[in-house]
């Protein structure tokens, strides 16, 4: 379940261009499961409607502290919210927050809030570094307020530098980041995708693994507070919390794995069994004929990651075809703590699809089919599953 769920997020949304992205945001916390309620100041107002915020929240959105269906709009707000986020935070709004200033609908709600606060400041290089934003800036992180952000890139008016507001998803993990978890700062590594073994320098063998199933593993690992490394093959975009380790060969996993320190490890790799025994350094031509390809087998990283004295909770996974017999003797014969299986044959369960059907094996061979779900929903569950199994009773 991810940090956010059932929580209660006032988004506050002030006057600056960046005003846009805010409804991004908003969408992102709603998928997260939080609970969201939108205050905005009339400046910005002019950069973004409330009927925007309002279709997506299906709340009405505060504007004015008399304009409002609410008796008192800026306590109600501040007495319901587990968090707010002010995003964007022009100038002006960091210097009424600093000032404890109550004079519009957004500074109002911040004064008469005690849930966490968290800010992405987003405004031109010269203001955000006149020595008046940085002294309220500073203000506001003593008063415990987090800040995100800001980032250096393109501006209003085609200029660039410092004080572009943080990517809506950024925001969204440093506000999960806020709410206590139990893989909070627990060490993850997560395995992803196909390998490929070099045959020459264009053609290799591998496999059709895409690396959606892992990676939708670790960004839900990051989503809870995990500290996650992820060794991939894949090119997919990870969630920003995540450390990615990009790797091609078996050999390459294996090697990049075996630098990873890990309380959890969840191999969710399509490593391919065997390699050629050596590669061409050239290409080779069709020319000359099928080539005799002598094969050896590569290493096993589920193993070499068992085998560690200090071993992390290990999950395993395996790709079959029809009968999962097969899943069930590799459970208890890599000795992973828990096996994810699945038939690659299945429409909807196979590669480079977002969706899954698998099942959960326990090392004394016990079976629990899960129905098709989508891969973000399976890996939700699994690690349901992880923290279940690894928290001690009680």
């Amino acid at each position: 379940m991810s940090l956010l769920a059932g929580r209660r997020v006032v988004l506050a949304v002030t006057g600056g261009v960046a005003a846009y992205k805010s409804a991004f945001l908003c969408r992102l916390l709603l998928e997260e499961g939080a609970e969201v309620r939108v205050v905005m100041t009339e400046d910005a107002t002019n950069f973004i409607g409330p009927t925007t915020f309002a279709a997506i929240t299906g709340h009405p959105v505060v504007r004015s502290l008399f304009e409002s269906d609410l008796v008192s709009p800026h306590t109600d707000l501040g007495r319901w919210a587990n968090l707010v986020i002010v995003a964007p935070a022009t100038a002006a709004t960091l210097a009424r927050l600093a000032s404890g200033l109550s004079e519009e609908a957004v500074s109002a709600t911040l004064l008469a809030t005690r849930a966490s606060v968290l800010v992405a400041p987003a405004m031109h290089t010269e203001m955000w570094e006149h020595p008046a934003t940085q002294r309220n800036v500073g203000v506001l992180q003593r008063d415990g307020v987090t800040i995100v952000g800001p980032e250096s890139g393109a501006l209003a008016g085609g200029d660039v530098g410092a004080g572009r507001m943080a990517e809506p998803e950024e925001i969204l993990a440093a506000a999960a980041a806020m709410f206590p978890s139990p893989l909070r700062g627990v060490r993850v590594l997560v395995t992803a995708g196909g390998t490929r073994e070099p045959i020459d320098p264009v053609r290799y063998i591998g496999n059709r693994s895409s690396g959606k199933m892992g990676h939708a593993v670790a960004d839900e690992a990051a989503r809870r507070g995990a500290e996650v490394t992820l060794v991939t093959t894949s090119g997919l975009t990870a969630h920003p919390a995540v450390k990615v380790v990009q790797v091609e060969s078996a050999q390459e996993m294996a090697d990049a794995v075996a630098g990873v320190a890990a309380d959890v490890a969840v191999m969710a790799a399509a490593v391919a069994d065997f390699r050629p025994t050596s590669a061409a350094s050239g290409k080779l031509s069709r020319g000359d004929g099928p080539p005799d390809l002598s094969l050896e087998p590569t290493p096993d990283v589920l193993a070499s990651v068992a085998a560690r004295t200090n071993r992390p909770f290990l999950v395993g996974f395996a790709a079959e075809t029809g009968d999962l017999t097969r899943a069930v003797d590799k459970a208890q014969k890599k000795k992973v703590d828990l096996l994810v299986a699945n038939d690659v044959t299945e429409d909807g369960a196979g590669f480079a699809v977002d969706t899954n059907r698998v099942t959960i094996v326990t090392p004394d061979g016990r079976t629990e089919p899960w129905p098709m779900m989508s891969k973000t929903d399976v890996a939700r569950r699994i690690w349901d599953l992880i923290i279940e199994r690894r928290t001690p009773p009680g």
